[in-house]
């Protein structure tokens, strides 16, 4: 590792309170790497989804999640890879953050083989795909699922890597799915108003008596 210092003041902070320094500077010594080491490099390569944290530039956060086939997250060398972006809900929640703030959590998780996790920081900026395709060989296909398009990158500046223990990772089995409408807007194909939110809003427009006739927010079909 560098000769900078892992982890942040806070961690260090409370390490010293509860008495856990010993512990933490082994791992920090023995497990946190500032690269992907070849066998990170093999894990990343056959993972099928990732957790991206990310920050607006005042603290406000948001945590994701990001899928594919195994492969969607390109390894471009052992200090650099990539994520698509794929048409979503146009909020844009994720990739608006790294544009205030490029600093980015990736928790990759194999639940069903090995039940290991694996950390990867960086520092993260966007890419057209046309532009990433010109300058880096052997990127997945842009239709590599039916009906779902790479319009856009994520490529990060690998900062730390380190193991996440089995210690509570729970063994999942994979299941058969019925194909599902990728890249669909279809609302019920996406899982529609699965958490009542929208039919929360108009059951209280109902009540305070507009009748519904008033246009709320989120509402308006755009």
């Amino acid at each position: 590792m560098p000769e900078t210092r892992c982890g942040s003041e806070g961690e260090h902070t409370l390490q010293d309170q509860y008495g856990s320094q010993e512990r933490a500077h082994r791992f920090y010594d023995d497990q946190v790497l500032d690269h992907l080491n070849p066998t990170m490099i093999e894990f990343v390569a056959r993972m099928d989804m990732a957790f991206i944290a990310t920050a607006d530039k005042t603290g406000e956060c948001d945590a994701s999640l990001r899928a594919g086939l195994p492969g969607f997250l390109h390894v471009i060398d052992e200090r650099t890879l990539a994520y698509p972006e794929y048409r979503g809900n146009g909020v844009m929640a994720s990739l608006g953050n790294i544009l205030e703030n490029p600093h980015v959590g990736i928790l990759l998780v194999d639940f069903v083989r090995d039940l290991i996790g694996l950390h990867i920081n960086g520092s993260a900026h966007i890419v057209a795909d046309e532009r990433l395709r010109a300058s880096v060989p052997g990127l997945p296909d842009r239709h590599s699922l039916r009906g779902r398009m790479t319009e856009r990158w994520v490529v990060v500046e690998v900062e730390e890597a380190y193991i996440h223990c089995r210690k509570h990772i729970p063994h999942l089995l994979p299941a058969a799915r019925a194909a599902r409408e990728w890249g669909t807007d279809n609302a019920r194909a996406k899982g529609g108003d699965y958490f009542g939110a929208k039919a929360g809003r108009v059951t209280a427009a109902l009540a305070d008596g507009s009748g519904g006739s008033r246009e709320l927010p989120g509402l308006s079909g755009s």
